[in-house]
């Protein structure tokens, strides 16, 4: 089976471009029968949870044969990454992304999935919120207090350090107003006829 295309997009870090590509790949294979012993599963399964496609991940889990799941500790670590996405155990994610050693094919994607999550989770917050306490943020970024105070306040939050509450600002919303000249010209003509 050829996986030069998984490796290319692992190599230049082309990590949102994996679980279409897998998926792909795997379904070739399956429709020529060709053995999948050598399929990444690990790689494969956290390109879902790259894009937070958690239906995807877990179909992937139940399909992957039990002989890969037995025989791959980082397949396993990748699953409980999943089951943590799956419980909602914000700070499990990081906890159990950061408790395996992965190898050198997948570690630099743990990192960027973490720092997807991580923006992910902020911005969720930032939604979510008008204040929040400094521990709160900790829990949900996968941090010590002093990091995420320093994460929240880099990205214009403020702190009220005698409560150890965190105050989000909310991102302005832009919003592009397209004024063409026949809506200027009824205007115009509103204003006229309101004032003669």
């Amino acid at each position: 089976m050829d996986l030069s295309a998984v490796h290319a997009a692992l190599s230049s870090k082309s990590y949102a471009a994996l679980a279409p590509l897998c998926d792909d790949l795997l379904l070739q294979a399956a429709s020529r029968g060709a053995a999948t012993d050598d399929w990444p599963y690990a790689v494969h399964l956290l390109a879902h949870l790259f894009l937070n496609d958690l239906n995807s991940a877990r179909f992937l889990w139940k399909s992957t044969p039990q002989e890969a799941k037995d025989a791959r500790p980082e397949l396993a670590a990748v699953w409980k990454i999943g089951q943590c996405l799956w419980n909602r155990d914000y700070s499990g994610v990081y906890t159990a992304a950061q408790g395996f050693e992965w190898g050198p094919e997948i570690a630099d994607f743990v990192t960027a999935f973490l720092e997807s999550y991580r923006k992910r989770i902020f911005q969720l917050l930032t939604s979510a919120y008008s204040t929040i306490s400094v521990t709160d943020v900790a829990h949900f970024m996968g941090m010590n207090e002093e990091d995420a105070t320093n994460y929240a306040m880099h990205n214009c939050w403020s702190l009220d350090a005698t409560t150890k509450m965190l105050t989000v600002v909310k991102p302005k919303v832009k919003t592009n107003q397209k004024l063409d000249a026949s809506k200027l010209q009824r205007l115009t003509e509103c204003v006229f006829h309101l004032e003669h």
